[in-house]
């Protein structure tokens, strides 16, 4: 029976032993280098590549130390995650109990911070080193539901023997990324994890599913509290003259008065009480009010001087842009599609239209309203340094891009056409 690599899911729940002997032959087969009777499904096969490029054991189970209780703690009481838990355990820990299934939780960082589920599978996942605290990142433990969704940023189930390292290789798991919605930002993974008989084909769309789900009252909680912010900031605004503005600690806006509305407003990482410099503004003041930021304009030119740009993508899963002009510097981290964009801008200093960017982007040159969109999204922090028509960085800025060690983990996640020519076309250093 020939099976293609799209058809595993099914197959395994149909004959799960027969499945798991199959993928065990193909991982065998391309580990030694040898021919596969089935070629590893494009996530798995790209994921395996990255274990061997960073030196990944898949014979030996590398495990490094849990964190202590304590941190364990800290880190809980200070993740945005703790605020969908109760979403999570009624919609995934419940059942997973049910199903002979756990529920795993872990952090940006890859570190366990909740799971629950069957006390029979919680104690053969501690056999693998599945516990609190534990570092289930990609380029520790292999290919697995919890790392692996986190670098490609999108749900991926694996199973059996598509795990990178052999002691995994009994386990099935289906995760899927939580992001920030107000910024991109991976906040973590949530994974419905056991033994590979226990596996279903629909696990992975219901973990999406609830991922999903928890994003959506992220955004609701986020602005309940701009409109808490909003109640604060309006009998303020409305004795003050001239321009400024009221945002939440992350810099999104609440209220504003003298000026067209902002979005957000690019605040300093930590902020202090006092004379600042910030794009749009340039020089102002900034105050504390409530649980955000009384931002208010100076009087007066803004600074000028030549801008450098720092676009750095060389942290795994962490990307971000530095500017350096005016009379300080600020940074912002960029969500997966920000980082795609302002790569393609940096690497072609010229300028792309908005139809160029499509075809970079998703190759095919009728999907510019995306592209502007997410533009219009870009220039809203950055706008002081990117023309339009075509979309560029401006010519007196310097723009330097810090690249990953290897060009083959440029932005992992990325399926735009110019991106992966550029990670292939690349020499290795």
């Amino acid at each position: 029976m020939a099976l293609s690599p799209m058809d595993v899911t099914q197959f395994a729940a149909a004959d799960t032993a027969r499945a798991a002997r199959m993928l065990s032959a193909v991982r065998s087969a391309r580990l030694s280098g040898g021919p596969a009777p089935v070629a590893p499904r494009p996530v798995i096969e790209q994921s395996w590549a990255r274990m061997l490029r960073s030196g990944v054991d898949p014979d030996h189970d590398f495990r490094s130390g849990l964190l202590p209780l304590d941190e364990i703690r800290r880190r809980r009481e200070a993740t945005p995650l703790r605020h969908v838990l109760p979403l999570l355990r009624e919609a995934l820990g419940s059942v997973a109990d049910i199903a002979h299934h756990i529920m795993v939780v872990a952090d940006e960082d890859g570190r366990v911070l909740w799971r629950e589920g069957s006390a029979r599978v919680l104690r053969r996942a501690d056999t693998l080193g599945l516990e609190l605290g534990a570092d289930w990142q990609e380029e520790v433990v292999g290919t697995n539901g919890l790392g692996t969704p986190a670098v490609t940023r999108r749900p991926v189930q694996v199973f059996a023997s598509e795990h990178f390292v052999r002691s995994q290789t009994s386990w099935t798991c289906a995760g899927a990324p939580i992001t920030d919605p107000r910024t991109g930002r991976l906040l973590g993974v949530v994974d419905v994890s056991g033994p590979l008989e226990s596996m279903h084909p629909a696990t992975l769309a219901w973990v999406d599913s609830v991922a999903k789900l928890a994003e959506a009252r992220l955004r609701e909680l986020h602005t309940q509290s701009l409109e808490r912010l909003r109640a604060v900031a309006a009998p303020v605004l409305a004795r003050l003259a001239g321009r400024a503005l009221v945002a939440d600690r992350d810099g999104w806006t609440a209220a504003v008065t003298g000026m067209p509305y902002l979005e957000r407003v690019a605040l300093p990482k930590s902020p202090e009480p006092g004379a600042r410099w910030l794009p749009v503004f340039g020089a102002c003041t900034v105050e504390p009010l409530g649980e955000g930021w009384l931002v208010r304009a100076a009087e007066g030119p803004v600074p000028q001087g030549t801008t450098r740009i720092v676009l750095d993508l060389g942290q795994p899963r962490r990307w971000s842009v530095r500017v350096l002009g005016g009379a300080e510097e600020w940074t912002r981290e960029l969500s997966p599609r920000h980082a795609e964009l302002l790569y393609l801008l940096a690497v072609r200093r010229s300028g792309r239209s908005a139809a160029a960017l499509a075809e970079d982007m998703f190759g095919d040159p009728a999907r510019t309203v995306t592209v502007r969109a997410e533009m219009s999204r870009v220039r809203r922090y950055l706008g002081a340094y990117l023309e339009h028509r075509p979309y560029r960085f401006c010519e007196d800025a310097e723009v330097e891009v810090l690249l990953p060690p290897d060009p083959r983990d440029l932005l992992p996640h990325s399926t735009a056409p110019a991106v992966v020519e550029k990670r292939a076309s690349t020499p290795v250093r």
